[in-house]
């Protein structure tokens, strides 16, 4: 499928294997292209990561759990050919904004649901910038086209996916978003936090939804905090 592809990031100088990222744009599950995302790429990468950023099938073509799988299945190609590129397919970290933190936030959760045998147990750490959790009733017309159909709705929710075994997280919100409210990264921090998951919560006042994200690119990463905390949390991943 056209769609069924991924541009590949890595520092241009380096030694041994890298760590491996994959990026995961949003754009309600209805808009979005991998070319649009090139400053996500350099940005991962110039922390020293193998860093890909995907593509999937989009609402009206597909539904869910659509194209979650095909974030799955790009998480599957990328820990096996991880190697081709000097890439440590030991684990893996996942990042999104938006709509594609959703997406990155159920493969993180149950990889085996969306075609990611590999991935379990291997996933360092999960990155949410602005992501929807917990919006069951649909009531919106991006949730309502791209999640209706599913006969079991409840299980389309990550904060009802969370379990211990879930990786370590850092989840980021500005407080002025009215496209996904911050109370999704409150819920869902909370709900991580009850099952002795370590989380990191960062909520930045006056930030809008494409704050976080636009805080990724070079003009903008000194302006706003976002890339600061990202950052430092990525660092003491690294550590861990």
């Amino acid at each position: 499928h056209p769609r069924h592809r991924l541009n590949l990031y890595a520092p241009r100088r380096h030694s041994g294997k890298l760590p491996l990222l994959m990026f995961v744009y949003g754009g309600g599950w209805e808009a979005g292209s991998r070319a649009e995302y090139d400053f996500a790429g350099r940005a991962f990468a110039g922390l020293g990561y193998l860093t890909a950023v995907v593509d999937y099938r989009l609402v009206p073509e597909v539904v869910f759990p659509s194209f979650v799988e095909d974030v799955g299945a790009a998480a599957e190609w990328f820990i096996g050919h991880a190697g081709e590129y000097d890439g440590d397919a030991a684990g893996l970290t996942l990042a999104g904004h938006s709509a594609g933190a959703y997406n990155a936030m159920m493969v993180a959760l149950q990889p085996e649901r969306f075609g990611a045998p590999s991935l379990a147990g291997r996933v360092k750490a999960m990155v949410g910038l602005s992501g929807p959790y917990d919006f069951y009733p649909f009531d919106v017309k991006q949730s309502i086209d791209a999640f209706s159909a599913y006969p079991d709705p409840l299980r389309t929710q990550p904060i009802n996916a969370v379990t211990a075994a879930a990786p370590p997280m850092l989840l980021v919100h500005g407080t002025a978003d009215t496209t996904v409210g911050d109370y999704h990264t409150v819920r869902m921090s909370a709900k991580l936090r009850t099952l002795g998951v370590p989380v990191a919560e960062r909520h930045y006042a006056k930030l809008v939804h494409p704050s976080t994200l636009l805080g990724l690119m070079l003009p903008l990463r000194h302006a706003l905090p976002v890339w600061k905390d990202v950052k430092t949390y990525l660092s003491a991943s690294a550590s861990r």
